[in-house]
């Protein structure tokens, strides 16, 4: 990643930047207080129990939708072969950005409320991300870490702050975020001098649209650790959202216990931070569900199709199997309306 790399922004709403411009220094007495002293944050109880079981319900309908013989009482069935392709067990093809559980969830006030109070606006766009399935005790997959941020070094201060909503209980044994506790607060002190982002063997790393995606090595680590940091899994219940700022070292790690994880991918930002050229194509990108990356506001492109032998997948999708309902509070969050 260059240092040098020109990213494109928005001038920053004044009123919204004078709200946390100082917000790392104030006290909230809230989850705000954990999350700019580590990272990260779990706000309990974000919807219910029952609700999140309803979601999670609802999610494992749309992976056994595809009909390739996947039995969730048959862990047998546990494989590749039997599920649509996904990312580290992160599901953004088949247009399941776009699924009215989704949407659903996106608009659930619980949620809302929580970026409503970090960025100290109603006025928020919702990125199309995904959501993540993961089948506990696979054994055809590479279980490798890859820790990462996901923010530029020349991005200065809190620019994204990633959350996911999650559906079912998750214990030490049961998967999930894993973070570096307190290494967003060492962000700029990190990149204050030249440093080599790790490469896969064979050499590729990410794409270079990818400029808001650091990939450490072992030395980074010890870095961090060296400084105070530490390494943990966070655990959470059903119905709990966890929130990190996007300068924070995370990964997901896998399902090892009896647990299906499920989350669902759910991050807003201000809609005064987008360009409105980059508001106009996630507008087109609603109308045609095609997802996007978790940043709301910028890094608009589409997701890529899923492909197999160098042709579209015959599974691929050309809209979800349930569309979200256009209510008004919907397109203002997909950037179709004005707030």
């Amino acid at each position: 990643m260059s240092a040098t790399q020109t990213l494109t922004t928005k001038a920053e709403d004044p009123g919204i930047v004078s709200h946390y411009k100082d917000a790392a220094s104030m006290k909230y007495g809230d989850w705000r207080d954990d999350f700019y002293k580590n990272g990260y944050a779990v706000i309990k109880n974000a919807i219910t129990p029952e609700k999140a079981k309803s979601y999670q319900d609802r999610a494992l309908d749309w992976v056994q939708s595809f009909d390739l013989g996947l039995d969730l009482k048959d862990s047998t069935t546990w494989t590749e072969a039997h599920l649509p392709k996904s990312f580290k067990n992160m599901y953004h093809y088949y247009c399941a950005g776009h699924e009215k559980f989704l949407w659903d969830a996106r608009t659930e006030p619980g949620i809302l409320k929580i970026y409503e109070d970090l960025w100290g606006t109603k006025e928020l766009v919702v990125s199309f991300d995904g959501f993540n399935i993961g089948l506990p005790k696979r054994t055809d997959i590479q279980k490798m870490p890859w820790p990462h941020c996901d923010q530029a070094p020349t991005r200065k201060g809190l620019a994204c702050a990633q959350g996911f909503l999650n559906l079912a209980p998750s214990g030490p044994k049961d998967g999930g975020l894993m973070l570096m506790e307190g290494s967003a607060p060492l962000f700029e002190e990190f990149f204050s001098e030249p440093r080599e982002m790790f490469r896969p063997p064979g050499g590729r790393g990410p794409p270079k649209d990818f400029v808001d995606l650091f990939l450490f090595k072992q030395e980074h680590l010890d870095w961090f650790r060296e400084r105070g940091c530490e390494l943990m899994q966070v655990d959470c219940g059903p119905g709990d959202f966890v929130i990190w700022d996007s300068r924070t070292m995370h990964y997901a790690s896998f399902p090892e216990g009896e647990e299906i994880r499920t989350v669902f991918y759910i991050c807003y930002t201000p809609r005064a931070f987008g360009t409105q050229e980059d508001m106009d194509l996630k507008a087109r990108l609603f109308e045609t569900y095609r997802g996007t990356t978790h940043w709301p506001h910028c890094n608009i492109r589409a997701s890529e199709r899923s492909m197999v032998d160098g042709k579209v997948d015959p599974m691929e999708r050309d809209e979800p199997l349930e569309k979200p309902e256009r209510t008004d509070l919907v397109l203002k969050l997909a950037a179709v309306k004005a707030w």
